[in-house]
């Protein structure tokens, strides 16, 4: 702050601030002559300077839309890579569900095959086991017919006798209406 308060006390002594005209003692005929001269020697010299930097940037820039025409048609090239990869996936996803679908079809034909042969076995082993269950009931039927048959014969005729004589009873009577 001190050194902004000494620049306004000098300009205030020296009578302000103004233009020098005289152009002998600003020097601006020393700086255009310098410029001259360092405009006609270094002329060529920063000609070709750039012009080399212009041909450096040209090419630079025709590299960069070589390479930005390259990674383009990568780019499309991946992208139709991409939409193929993606149509086979979805080939193979059909395929697999088809696949899937006839399988489950397979095992389901298997399973109601199966399950109507176990199921015929079973009806045949129970009727079997039915007719063997009838079978013995009606053995034992008639086994026990005939043991109430021979014991009330017995009861009935007795003796031995008695059971002759009634047997050719009957059998006269049957004689007797056949002739």
């Amino acid at each position: 702050m001190e050194n902004f308060d000494q620049i306004f006390t000098l300009v205030a002594e020296h009578e302000g601030i103004g233009l020098n005209l005289d152009i002998l003692e600003t020097g601006l005929i020393n700086i255009l002559a310098l410029i001259a001269i360092l405009v006609y020697t270094g002329k060529d010299f920063l000609g070709s300077v750039l012009e080399e930097r212009k041909t450096n940037i040209v090419k630079s820039v025709q590299d960069a839309e070589d390479r930005l025409n390259e990674a383009n048609r990568r780019l499309s090239e991946a992208q139709k890579q991409l939409s193929q990869a993606n149509v086979v996936i979805t080939e193979i996803k059909n395929e697999t569900v088809a696949a899937k679908k006839v399988l489950l079809e397979s095992d389901a034909y298997q399973s109601k095959k199966d399950l109507a042969t176990s199921f015929s076995r079973a009806l045949a082993t129970f009727r079997s086991k039915e007719r063997q269950i009838f079978l013995e009931v009606k053995q034992q039927i008639i086994l026990l017919m005939l043991n109430r048959t021979v014991t009330r014969a017995q009861e009935t005729f007795g003796k031995k006798d008695r059971a002759t004589a009634l047997i050719n009873e009957t059998i006269n009577k049957l004689e007797g209406d056949l002739l």
